[in-house]
């Protein structure tokens, strides 16, 4: 194995001239690094100017900087944001700025004013105070300030604690004030001047103070204000932070735009310099500001990255949390800083000459002070006589936070706990003899887990150990190996220097906070008195200490140098692991134990980077991920968090087989993932860790590189471009998948609240912002293995797409060190204060009962938030359950020796010691009390109740079933991909052209959900989709509809033509098969959809037509690719149930039941509720059962018909007759089950489940009940073979007969649906055998309707026969697979076949004052009524934006669409050659220009549908124009402005964007256009991309920046008036996510109706999944909106 660090250039994190004389300062360098090439820090930036920071830069040159409010917000409105790729580490963002910098001075804005911003995520822990603390005392720069977000009882004492969060600034790109109050005397809301909307800026400064920028003074006026936005500033949220730099200029007012970024380059200079030179050392860099005036509290307003919330002065007067801070200091002018709850007590050091009573007390309070120094603030103290000096000194000391347990054990494992949460050491104190034990359990753990601490142990003097003194034990190296260092002091002697006991402490910390981290023991002997008793001592030993005790620095301060991340610089080894990685194909990273947030960011870089597949360990961070998308991308990170349940396949397990390892962390939960990477061996397998330890049991690791993750990582993503098999990720990502459902589904499903139900849902009740701590033993396993991976991400949709990466982390911690059950709780509390968030503990109940002295922690509330301990009691140690001793040992020893069962009452724990206790049971109660805890402001202990037995059972089941699961997809992707071995293994095929036929077939009865009224001849209409492949391969599927489903031919049929065009050129692959969420993700993912809008029936057919496909691609059968492992030899027969239409009477139904007997059928379903007495049905139940005998099954059906009486009544009759079931007897749903019981009636679910179109299992969860007995599944109702699969797993899972049925489909349809109703057999069957259950009998599946057709859609018909052997009709769902295979249509029934429709394009010129007008018109279809449809396109737009909806609506519709001025294949060309007297493009124009169009086009009215910028054109062309339009859509449009100051804001908005247009280019301002929270909704679309690249084709930017400019909503009138006069019928349609456009479609709503009096006006529709550009992101619901209103409007 190969052992080494990353080698790399060393930069001293100082200058050499900081130095201070009077300090001891060591440097310190490893042989494994490289003498620096450069030493200094960044001292020239940007212009290489000599000296940067010449003189002090408060505002721009020549110019005051500081704005009046009016102007300050034209100025600000302005604003344009840039996100920037996150990165690694702050100094990587700030060159990333830099860079962004220095192409904008490249290309240089032409407008006179404006302002930029660039934002990036960077690594999430807490800087910003380090940033401001190391910003020089002889700043350059002004202002400077430092913002806290700590909001109960912010003091100086909680910042030493060194975990505040908040928000550092410096520089000023402008500022702004009031000087005088309103004539009123009050404040008005300063969002007058910062509108929410106009900028993501944040604006930070004071109220009620007048600040002179000429004499740099401060002053109180009430209702006057200033603010600023900084140049720079890191914003620092619970578990992001945000770098943002802004550039502002205005030629008049301010400064140019050269001298803007003079002055920003100056701010930037002494930000980067001073972000090398951070000071970890808080305490001692903040006195430096004590002299600040006090101010109660310092604001900040307009955070678009808190939602865009509005912000008033009197909401800070009453102290608004979200915007008033009453922690902060800020450096104004080198004469003036201002602050609060920022100043350091007076330095308490010089005491010591006078005020130490003893020298025990001397040495106690230089031990104290030194810690204190160097950030160590934190005492956990014992009680005890012989530690009195040491718990004096830290008591007394005015900047520790001490705390205090009656057991040592207890305590030190809270040390460790705040040492983990902090990454820093805690101090323990303790007085001699056992109480020096009692912390080794701690020790070792943190020793073990590389945690630092530092022990004071105090002890007697050397003359009274081994004399039998009382409490004296040996104390030297009490803890071996275990401690990195032991120190023994001597007994504190005034013969001894002073400099000892503080080079010791200075030695110990920077031993324990050194590679690789750990304990640190120091033995202190004390004499009598330990008291504070008066004894002389010899002040001579405090000589040499004058500097020291002047300042608040240690006296030694070791400084480690830093590696710069510089790629080139690599050589040796990691070179070749380099070239290992890059030539890698079947790579696996593995993501083990990593505690460090800025580890996990860095980690989140590293898996972006490489694509490789993740296997992630619960403790990684990155396990329990939140995500905005519900589908994941196939391009993002492909997460493999099933792996440990997959390796309970033997099969996966020898299928997985990489060619390379890289693991992060050196620990990992899943013993099977430690045996996959054996398995591997011989592979390079390569290990990465801060610390150099030795974590390889298996003896198998070939490199292991000690370095940083960020290191590492930067290394990786500067220098190597890694490949992996497209093959290897799709088999792994098809895997994962199929565990993931299973287990999800497994969990879901299960009725009773069960341990893995408790670590999948614990996860989706914590916010963004908390952590977890995971106990030992069941609760860490349990939550690797089932842990939810996919939850909704609690932060706002802005802010997690501004970061740049696809999912968020909850941090997450545990003991796994040694991995012990004790302390937990202790060390849980003391994490819960290190890290400053709120922390989930979830531990078992004898781990609980190990350390219920740590609940005597939770009562000292010392500078934590509240936390929940959520204990698993299972009466006894569960995780023996799952050990092979369960299975040899008799259950009396199993209770006593290893469960240790118990019956000890926790609720009862919890009341002594006063913590709030809630007891669970079910899983409504779980989930209640997670909510409440987790938004209550008290601890809280939440005891689930679970039972080892069925724990044993259910985890019995998971392992099974998954095993199961497992086995099943890798045997169906190993076939797929074996028939596909010439197609570079890719797994993916091209559709090349989808068409479809309508056919119209012959039916010998009405289907039995049509009216009887008439004797007319009746047909069945439907569609059959032919998809073919590159290969020419094609598979077919049938959609027809039935108008009682809420579906009709011509809406489907536009979906259908969408389809056509979507699909076109996509790609299926082997994944789709498996059912399991595989085909929501690829409808999402490559074509763009919602799943949930495409109508069921035509999901149906699609998936039909794609698994067909896929069958013919592989010369197979539809059956063979839903289950694979179906033995050639096993029965394929699928026995049918006939189907009675009772209409007739009693004894006419007997007859035809008779009849079908006769045939061969042994089940038949009667049709009841035809009539209007239940007591026809009644006595045709009766006959028809008198009729065929006892051996015949008998269903009914009465379709929801019945109210619950006349059910009861029917039900009551019946009760002799043997009903096998009576699908949907009520007409409530809710009632289901009351019938159930009060009838005992066997009840089978159809409509119930027809209505269900998401959250499946949660409403099915309603229908456990026995009584309910079997679900009827038709694949066309329910949308397809995924959601009918859901379904029947359900079903099966709850011994529930699960019975196929058509929905009167033909042959083409039945072929599949045989097929399927095969599939759900062969797995029942399967599933049940599992479960030790016996399999149910034949279930005969509801194909009777085949009966029904005279004609048929294929030429060969469906083989249904009798089967002598079984006694039934039955169809073959081999023969069945061969129709759909070879399948064709009989060309006698086919209406017509729709292949492809072509859209005519052509120019079109009009003329308008001084303008003359080319643009490009795309037309398609042909009108059934005369309708002309015209789309009007938003800015950026064009009009093939139109082309799939109008594809769509072209069956029976004119549809065109126009580019608009200034895009697409547009042209402008302006008569005359004065560019003066060139008219503005104003909405009149571009109005005229349309209706010019338009009367080219028709000379009648048309129908307008407008988007955005289209929308605002058509609402002005409706209103002014209504000769030229009968009807109008409007989508996210608005009327305009009526407030004078937000329009003068957007028009000075609008210039500056169309400025930056022409001058930046299209790319650069299209990243600035759609960084806008606007857009938010549709940055997460998966063809945002895709539609991005198509925006970028635009050439005329001069004629595209000038519609922007002159049709900016600023500009154009506003039309709310008019709206009161509107005659021309509006839709309005908006995004349901799109909260602004929401609001203005509502109040435009109201005020058509309201003005008008009348109530008719279409009500607003609000498309789901969708944002602002809804008919990008959902446009099927679009279609259908508009479809609905051209119906509506043409009926009224």
């Amino acid at each position: 194995m190969n052992s080494f660090t990353l080698n790399s250039p060393i930069t001293l994190p100082f200058h050499p001239s900081l130095l201070q004389p009077h300090q001891k300062t060591i440097i310190t360098i490893t042989k494994r690094t490289h003498v620096p090439k450069h030493a200094l820090p960044y001292l020239t930036r940007f212009n290489h100017r000599q000296n940067p920071i010449s003189k002090v830069v408060r505002s721009s040159m020549g110019k005051d900087k500081v704005l009046e409010g009016k102007n300050a917000a034209l100025l600000v409105n302005t604003c344009i944001t840039r996100n920037l790729p996150p990165a690694l580490s702050l100094e990587q963002g700030l060159d990333r700025i830099k860079e962004a910098v220095e192409e904008l001075k490249a290309n240089p804005p032409s407008c006179s004013s404006g302002m930029y911003k660039f934002q990036l995520a960077v690594p999430p822990s807490a800087k910003a105070l380090n940033w401001f603390c190391s910003q020089p005392e002889a700043s350059k720069v002004f202002p400077l300030f430092f913002l806290s977000n700590e909001k109960e009882n912010p003091t100086y004492k909680s910042l030493s604690l060194g975990r505040t969060r908040g928000v550092f600034g410096i520089g000023s790109a402008v500022s702004f004030k009031r000087s005088s109050p309103d004539a009123s005397g009050k404040h008005n809301a300063i969002q007058r001047y910062l509108p929410a909307e106009s900028t993501s800026s944040k604006a930070y400064g004071f109220l009620d103070v007048e600040f002179d920028t000429e004499m740099s003074n401060i002053k109180h006026q009430s209702g006057s204000f200033y603010l600023l936005i900084p140049h720079i500033e890191l914003d620092e949220f619970d578990d992001i932070s945000f770098l943002v730099a802004t550039l502002a200029w205005d030629d008049s007012s301010m400064c140019t735009f050269r001298e803007a970024v003079q002055t920003f380059e100056v701010s930037f200079d002494q930000a980067r310099h001073s972000c090398v030179n951070f000071s970890p050392l808080i305490h001692s860099s903040l006195p430096k500001f004590n002299n600040a005036q006090d101010h109660r509290q310092m604001v900040r307003i307009n955070a678009l990255l808190l939602d865009g919330r509005h912000f008033d002065t009197s909401n800070c007067e009453q102290g608004d949390a979200s915007s008033a801070c009453s922690q902060f200091s800020a450096r104004l002018s080198p004469t003036l800083s201002i602050g609060n709850n920022m100043k350091d007590e007076p330095n308490q050091a010089s005491y010591f000459t006078q005020d130490c009573p003893n020298i025990n007390a001397l040495w106690a309070s230089l031990i104290v002070e030194e810690c204190v120094r160097l950030g160590l603030t934190y005492f956990c103290v014992a009680p005890g006589s012989r530690s009195s000096p040491l718990t004096i000194a830290a008591a007394s000391h005015p900047l520790t936070t001490c705390i205090a347990c009656i057991d040592e054990r207890s305590l030190a494992f809270h040390a460790l706990g705040y040492a983990k949460g902090s990454q820093k050491p805690a101090v323990i104190i303790t007085s001699s003899g056992t109480a020096v034990s009692n912390l080794f359990p701690a020790v070792v753990e943190a020793s073990q887990n590389f945690v630092p601490m530092l022990l004071l142990t105090a002890d007697r003097p050397p003359e009274l150990v081994d004399v039998g003194a009382n409490q004296a034990i040996n104390q030297v190296n009490h803890y071996g190996n275990f401690v990195r260092h032991f120190f023994s002091l001597p007994p504190p002697t005034d013969d001894i220097s002073a400099r000892f006991v503080l080079t010791t402490v200075d030695s110990a910390v920077y031993k324990a906070t050194s590679s690789p981290h750990g304990p640190i023991h120091i033995n202190c002997p004390f004499r009598e008195p330990l008291a504070n008793s008066p004894r002389n001592w010899n002040h001579d030993c405090l000589s040499g200490l004058d500097c020291w005790l002047s300042n608040s620095e240690p006296f030694t301060r070791y400084i480690p140098l830093q590696h710069s991340l510089a790629c080139n610089n690599m050589y040796g080894d990691m070179a070749e692991v380099l070239k290992l990685i890059q030539g890698a194909e079947h790579g696996i990273l593995v993501f083990g134990s990593i505690q460090n947030e800025d580890d996990v960011w860095a980690a989140l870089l590293l898996a972006k980077h490489l694509l490789w597949p993740v296997v992630v360990d619960a403790q990684s961070g990155l396990r329990l991920r939140k995500y905005l998308s519900s589908f994941l991308d196939s391009k993002d990170i492909l997460f493999v968090d099933q792996m440990d349940q997959l390796l309970l396949s033997d099969s996966v397990r020898a299928w997985m087989k990489a060619d390379v390892i890289i693991q992060i962390g050196s620990r990992i939960t899943g013993r099977r993932i430690s045996q996959m990477i054996e398995h591997c061996s011989p592979c390079p397998y390569i290990m990465v860790d801060t610390h150099p330890g030795r974590h390889d049991p298996s003896q198998i690791m070939t490199h292991r590189i000690q370095s940083t993750i960020a290191q590492f990582s930067d290394c990786l993503i500067k220098c190597c471009t890694p490949r992996v098999s497209k093959k290897w990720r799709e088999f792994i990502r098809g895997l994962d998948m199929m565990a993931a459902w299973e287990t999800s589904f497994l969990i879901n499903s299960e009725q009773s609240l069960t341990e893995p139900y408790v670590a999948r849902k614990l996860f989706e009740a914590i916010r963004c912002g908390s952590a977890l701590f995971f106990g030992n033993s069941m609760p860490v396993r349990d939550a690797d293995m089932y842990g939810s991976n996919w939850v909704q991400c609690t932060h706002s949709a802005s802010l997690m797409l501004s970061s740049g990466l696809p999912c968020h982390w909850v941090q997450v911690t545990g003991n796994r060190g040694a991995s012990g059950i004790d302390g937990l709780i202790s060390t849980a509390i003391g994490f819960a204060v290190g890290c400053n968030k709120r922390v989930l503990l979830v531990m078992g109940d004898v781990s609980f009962l190990h350390d219920t002295n740590g609940l005597a922690l939770l009562s000292q509330r010392t500078r934590r938030k509240p936390m929940v301990i959520l204990v698993l009691n299972n009466h006894g140690g569960a995780i023996f359950s799952q050990l092979p001793v369960a299975n040899t040992l008799d259950r009396s020893i199993l209770d006593q020796f290893f469960y240790t069962s118990h019956n000890v009452s926790i609720r009862n724990l919890c009341l002594a010691h006063g913590v709030k206790h809630i007891q669970v049971k079910t899983k409504m109660e779980l989930q209640d009390a997670l909510f409440t805890s987790q938004n209550e402001d008290a601890d809280c202990v939440v005891e689930v109740e679970s039972g080892i037995d069925t724990n044993v059972e259910f985890h019995s089941n998971l392992r099974n079933f998954t095993r199961q699961a497992s086995d099943h997809a890798l045997n169906t992707l190993l076939k797929l991909s074996a028939a596909n071995s010439t197609s570079n293994g890719d797994m993916l095929y091209k559709i090349s052209k989808m068409e479809y036929s309508q056919y119209r077939v012959q039916l010998n009865a009405p289907p039995t959900s049509a009216s009887r009224s008439s004797n007319t001849t009746s047909y069945r209409e439907g569609f059959v989709i032919r998809l073919s492949l590159e290969d020419g391969s094609t598979g077919f599927g049938e959609v027809a509809p039935l108008e009682i489903h809420k579906e009709n031919l011509v809406d489907v049929e536009e979906q259908l033509r969408f389809l056509i065009h979507v699909i076109e050129g996509n790609t299926i692959n082997n994944i789709l098969p498996l059912l399991k969420c595989s085909v929501s993700s690829w409808i999402w993912n490559s074509l763009g959809i919602p799943p949930g809008s495409i109508f069921p029936s035509v999901r149906c057919g699609l998936e039909m037509a794609v698994f067909s496909a896929i069958a013919s691609r592989h010369g197979s059968s539809l059956l063979d690719i839903l289950h694979p492992g179906r033995e050639e030899s096993s029965t394929s027969d699928v026995q049918i149930c006939a189907l009675i239409d009772s209409y007739g009477s009693p004894a006419d139904t007997a007859f035809i039941a008779s009849t079908l007997i006769a045939e061969g059928f042994n089940a038949l379903k009667i049709k009841v509720a035809r009539r209007a007495d239940p007591a026809e049905d009644i006595a045709v139940i009766q006959e028809v059962r008198k009729k065929v005998g006892q051996h015949i099954v008998l269903r009914a059906d009465a379709n929801r018909k019945w109210t619950y009486d006349d059910a009861i009544r029917f039900a009551s009759s019946v009760k002799d007759c043997s009903l096998q079931y009576i699908e949907e007897p009520v007409n409530n749903e809710e009632d289901i089950v009351k019938f159930c019981e009060e009838t005992g009636l066997a009840v089978a679910l159809d409509e119930t489940i027809n209505s269900i179109r998401e959250n499946h299992l949660q409403v099915l969860q309603k229908y456990n009940h026995s009584g309910v007995a079997a679900v009827v599944i038709k694949p066309s109702v329910i949308g397809g073979f995924e959601n009918a699969a859901l379904v029947a797993r359900w079903a099966q899972q709850h011994r529930k007969m699960t019975v196929v049925s058509a929905a009167f489909e033909s042959s083409l349809g039945l072929s599949a649906y045989i097929q399927f109703a095969r599939y759900l057999d062969l797995q029942n069957a399967e599933m049940q055998k599992l479960m030790n259950k016996e399999a149910e009998l034949c279930v005969a599946h509801g194909f009777g309707t085949y009966k029904w057709f005279k004609e048929d859609v294929t030429v060969e018909p469906l083989n249904i026969h009798y089967n002598p052997s079984h006694r039934s009709i039955e169809a073959d769902a081999v023969d069945a697979g061969r129709l759909l295979q070879k399948c064709q249509i009989n060309p006698d029934v086919i209406v017509r076949t729709f292949t492809h429709e072509q859209v005519k394009e052509y120019q079109l010129a009009v003329d308008t004052e001084g303008v003359s007008f080319s643009t490009n018109v795309l037309e398609t279809g042909e009108s059934i009524d005369g309708s002309t449809v015209v789309f009007l396109h938003g800015f950026l737009g064009a009009g093939r934006d139109w082309t799939p909806i109008m594809k769509a609506m072209s069956g029976s519709t004119r549809c065109i669409a126009i580019d608009l001025p200034g895009h697409g294949g547009s042209k402008l060309q302006y008569q005359g050659n004065d560019v003066s007297d060139r008219p503005n493009l104003s909405i009149d124009v571009v109005v005229d220009i349309l209706c010019k169009v338009l009367n080219n086009l028709t000379p009648g009215k048309v129908i307008l549908v407008g988007y955005s910028m289209g929308a605002r054109i058509a609402l002005y062309t409706a209103l002014k124009r209504s000769d030229k339009v009968e009807r109008a859509v409007i989508i996210s449009g608005s009327p305009g402005l009526i407030d004078n100051d937000a329009r003068a804001t957007r028009k000075a908005k609008d210039d500056f964007r169309a400025s930056i247009l022409v001058s930046n280019g299209l790319e650069f301002f299209i990243q600035t256009w759609y960084a806008e929270v606007l857009w938010a909704s549709f940055r997460s679309h998966p063809k945002f991309e895709q539609i991005v690249t198509n925006r970028l084709q635009h050439d005329d930017l001069h004629t595209l920046g000038k519609i922007l400019s002159d049709l900016s909503i600023g500009r154009q009138p506003s039309l709310w008036e008019d709206l009161k006069t509107c005659k021309v019928p509006l839709q309005l349609i908006v995004g349901e996510k799109d909260a602004k456009f929401k609001a203005i479609a509502r109040d435009m709503h109201t005020r058509i109706n309201h003005e008008n009096g009348s109530s008719d006006s279409p009500p607003v529709v609000e498309i789901p999944n969708a944002g602002h550009a809804v008919h990008l992101e959902n446009p099927l619901a679009v279609i259908t909106a508009i479809r609905q209103f051209m119906k509506r409007t043409k009926n009224t």
